[in-house]
């Protein structure tokens, strides 16, 4: 007799294979997109194809596919496809998609930073260099990207020391009236206050632009010249200025442990691959500079997977985001590598090569790359291991069926009642998972210090929420630990909350702080265990005070932001009309808001950006009913 589990994985099969065939005649010879959808919608994978039918068609040849894309022909529940113009279009477009749905069956990088540049402001008479994040504005030129604030942190002071440009906001420039610090020590020219020309500044301008785009040489040569000058016509004093300059640049050079003659801008890309994990180590050389580097660890399945196809999947997603250079050297060979080259030439607006250098500096610095990619990766799978011990611990100390994969720590802050928030955090196998914390704003009315109160309505709202969309809990995304800081109170309360949702089989601990209050003497609570304490020196005991710290700290930046928040809100926010402009306006002229809501409507309209119209309407959101101010 057949049991269920041997009748399950068929019926899976069978139920995938039939919702790709039953697609199969409605689907183009175009090119496009395919999506493959499981029963929630959540998607599963995401593909290109030259000609949409042809390749969704090989998916129903099952006996022909690896491992991981069996698995998930056979969870599939919805086909979906978007046709494009071209194949360099559907390359474009999957890289797009996956980074933004995270399938689990294809290569994801998972890298959610933005990336740090540098920013001239060519909008003003005195361009300020500053970092810069986000969505480029109109004024101002770009340059980068690097690897991390460290690295245009480093060039901001290379431009400071050598090329005396200001760094300070325009609002602080206008109001000086005397140099700052950074005048003092030699890094900045004090335009602020005139200490140098608009034409002298410029000409620094200028060649701060220069050393950005490469040309060391030349500005080096320059400066030389004009030392020479100075100390023929008895300059001293700006000789040895120029002096400092040189030396400044001279410096920046060495300080570069990796440079690369004669390339202006390109990246390096080195592959390493171990234990079925991967890290992509990436050099980002702009103008011939370091501009630093960051690895990437990409998450896929464990089998079935080629440095080459790593490769390529990892250049469409990096580059979705982010200008590619002339130049990518690469460590392994690409799959696709044309139609890669073309798609990111595409994106660039120019000829973009794809290299793979045998010889000589380039193979110098792809190997460098290489060993940084190979290093980054050891450290990630020992942490992983030791993170991995740790973990064992705990399933031994709280008798936990199996290692806990995932750890929920509650905590709440407030004061004295006031802009009270719980706040979750979760920990596990990679460390903390800081895209899976949660903040909850309290909504209901609290009695001061009523932490019972708002551990309920955090729990509730929490996994009321969770059953709701998972009655069966079969998703991942439920704890197999969850852990409260507080003591025995705090524990039975929320034993009777979980309990009442129908959740008591979930783990639970409070974590209390010894009578003293130190560090390393918790006691810790569980149902039908006495209170008990660890070893002052005891590992685990170091890893929860990790997670019941770091929920704290959660907890109170999340209670500080809200507060803040809360401080800068005023009446004014309640009228209808008026915007953040309107409302620093009619503050700055009225001095506060209760200065506002006393003043005539005739007054309100004299105010700039007040016209008549919404004068009397502010006037009437103060005084229902008045009528003409007098």
């Amino acid at each position: 007799m057949e049991g269920p589990d041997d009748r399950s994985e068929p019926k899976t099969e069978t139920n995938g294979l039939a919702v790709i065939e039953a697609a199969l005649p409605s689907l183009p010879l175009s090119p496009g997109v395919y999506r493959m959808l499981d029963g929630k919608g959540d998607a599963l994978y995401v593909g290109k194809a030259r000609a949409l039918r042809k390749r969704v068609t090989s998916y129903t040849q099952t006996a022909r596919l690896p491992e991981r894309l069996r698995r998930m022909v056979f969870e599939t529940r919805r086909l979906e496809v978007i046709t494009t113009s071209s194949e360099v279009e559907a390359l474009l477009l999957e890289a797009n998609l996956i980074k933004k749905l995270r399938p689990r069956y294809n290569i994801v990088l998972r890298d959610d930073k933005s990336y740090p540049w540098l920013l001239v402001s060519d909008d003003h008479p005195f361009p300020q260099i500053a970092k810069h994040r986000g969505e480029r504005r109109k004024g101002a030129a770009y340059y980068g990207p690097f690897a991390s604030v460290w690295a245009v942190n480093q060039t901001i002071t290379a431009l400071q020391r050598v090329f005396l440009l200001r760094t300070c906001r325009d609002t602080v420039f206008e109001t000086r009236d005397r140099p700052c610090l950074l005048f003092q020590i030699k890094r900045c020219s004090a335009p602020c206050v005139e200490r140098v020309s608009r034409e002298e500044y410029g000409a620094l301008v200028t060649e701060a632009k220069q050393f950005l785009a490469g040309e060391v040489p030349t500005i080096q040569k320059r400066l030389a010249a004009e030392m020479e000058q100075a100390a023929e016509a008895l300059e001293f004093e700006r000789a040895a200025s120029l002096r400092d300059r040189i030396r400044g640049l001279t410096q920046i050079q060495g300080n570069s442990r990796i440079n690369m003659d004669g390339v202006g801008d390109a990246d390096v890309v080195a592959l390493h691959m171990a234990a079925g994990q991967s890290c992509v180590q990436v050099f980002f050389f702009r103008g011939g500079r370091n501009n630093g580097n960051r690895p990437y660890f990409l998450t896929h399945a464990r089998t079935d997977i080629t440095p080459e196809e790593v490769m390529g999947s990892f250049l469409a997603q990096l580059y979705d985001d982010l200008p590619p250079p002339p130049l990518v050297l690469l460590s392994h060979e690409v799959e696709e590598a044309p139609l890669i080259a073309e798609a990111l030439a595409l994106k660039a607006g120019r000829k973009v090569e794809l290299h793979r250098p045998q010889r000589g500096d380039k193979r110098d610095v792809v190997q460098h790359a290489e060993t940084n990619a190979r290093e980054a990766l050891e450290r990630r799978l020992a942490e992983s291991t030791a993170q991995g011990q740790l973990l064992d611990g705990v399933q031994k100390l709280f008798d936990l069926p199996e290692r806990p994969e995932r750890i929920e720590v509650y905590d709440n802050s407030h004061i004295m009642g006031t802009n009270a928030y719980g706040a979750m955090i979760v920990g596990g196998p990679n460390g903390f998972n800081k895209g899976a914390y949660r903040k909850f704003s309290i909504k209901s009315q609290l009695t001061p210090g009523d932490d019972f109160a708002m551990m309920r309505e955090v729990l509730e709202r929490r996994f009321g929420r969770a059953l709701k969309e998972d009655p069966a809990r079969a998703e991942p995304g439920w704890p197999d630990l969850v852990v409260i800081d507080g003591g025995i109170g705090q524990l039975s309360s929320a034993r009777e909350i979980m309990a009442g949702l129908g959740l008591d089989d979930v783990p639970l601990v409070g974590i209390a702080k010894g009578v003293d209050r130190d560090a390393g003497r918790e006691w810790f609570h569980m149902a039908g265990r006495e209170a008990f304490q660890l070893p002052p020196r005891d590992p685990v005991l170091y890893y929860l005070q990790r997670l019941r710290d770091e929920a704290h700290r959660f907890a109170i930046n999340t209670h500080r932001a809200g507060r803040a928040k809360a401080l800068t809100r005023s009446e004014l926010d309640d009228v209808p009309g008026v915007g953040p402009k309107v409302k620093r306006e009619l503050l700055n002229h009225f001095g506060s808001a209760r200065g506002v809501r006393n003043a005539g409507e005739q007054d309100l309209a004299q105010c700039p950006g007040v016209g008549p119209a919404l004068a009397r309407r502010i006037h009437q959101h103060f005084h229902p009913g008045s009528g003409q101010a007098t």
